[in-house]
């Protein structure tokens, strides 16, 4: 058995390569989650440097804190993972579902697809989290994951980093999640990453929230984030999930007519 208390589990946890993947990613579902009352956290797999702009990764580190407290989530992890020879192995799935079983969320967030012209530290951070979704739940396997007891995660949904394409990946289907609310919040965390946003790249917002504004209006809303899901999602009341999304999307819009989404202001990534 683990030596350490277990922390309380999380609803909630969104992984990605490199600090700074979760804000521009799914920023905004983080942040509408934290204030819906759920509990959230984020594990990066690197602590993503070296990079051109970065003195020190303890600099990195503090800004991904900082965009941590931002976003409101309850936990923030880095775990010991190389950045830039980041590759699906069996320990880096290990220490992944090591996380898993300790924080025992419902939904795990990843990332989906090839990011060409990118990292490619982003389709194995995707092969790394759905592998260590499958070795949480393994039992008879304790010993690989410091005694900790096996959970199964309910639901898997993924979220995209490819900007620069417009092609759709294959999945169990895709939906956007009105993040009309959180859209500052994930734009403010995003430039808590001064080393990596620096006012020369300004259009990385501009992008970002060109296409949250995309997403949204697709579905009706102010701002939006398209996820995809991993398996097929059901509901049991059609008129509900239909009529009652509509009725809430209208409230929405009319919000947004008495308050503009707000525009850029100021930067993207450790652990709290």
């Amino acid at each position: 058995m683990p030596l350490e208390p277990l922390p309380q589990p999380l609803d909630v946890i969104a992984v990605g390569a490199h600090p700074d993947d979760v804000e521009i990613g799914c920023g905004g579902t983080v942040a509408r989650l934290v204030q819906q009352g759920y509990r959230v956290g984020i594990i990066d797999l690197t602590n993503g440097e070296p990079t051109p702009s970065c003195p020190h990764p303890d600099v990195r580190l503090a800004e991904a804190a900082e965009a941590a407290r931002i976003l409101g989530v309850q936990m923030r992890k880095t775990l010991d993972l190389t950045n830039r020879r980041l590759f699906d192995s069996f320990e880096a799935r290990v220490a992944l579902a090591t996380e898993f079983r300790r924080y025992k969320p419902k939904l795990v967030l990843g990332l989906i697809g090839k990011t060409p012209l990118a990292s490619p530290d982003h389709w194995q951070a995707s092969q790394i989290t759905d592998a260590a979704i499958f070795y949480s739940r393994l039992s008879k396997w304790d010993e690989f994951f410091d005694g900790l007891a096996v959970h199964t995660i309910q639901k898997q949904v993924w979220y995209q980093l490819g900007t620069a394409s417009l092609e759709i990946p294959a999945s169990a289907g895709h939906f956007v999640v009105d993040i009309s609310e959180s859209l500052k919040l994930k734009l403010e965390a995003i430039r808590a990453y001064k080393t990596q946003f620096p006012p020369s790249k300004d259009r990385v917002f501009q992008m970002v929230t060109s296409q949250n504004q995309l997403a949204g209006s697709s579905a009706g809303f102010p701002a939006g984030e398209l996820l995809f899901a991993a398996t097929t999602l059901g509901v049991s009341d059609l008129v509900q999930a239909v009529c009652g999304l509509a009725e809430a999307t209208a409230k929405s819009v009319a919000a947004d007519r008495a308050d503009d989404v707000p525009h850029l202001s100021a930067g993207t990534t450790s652990e709290l």
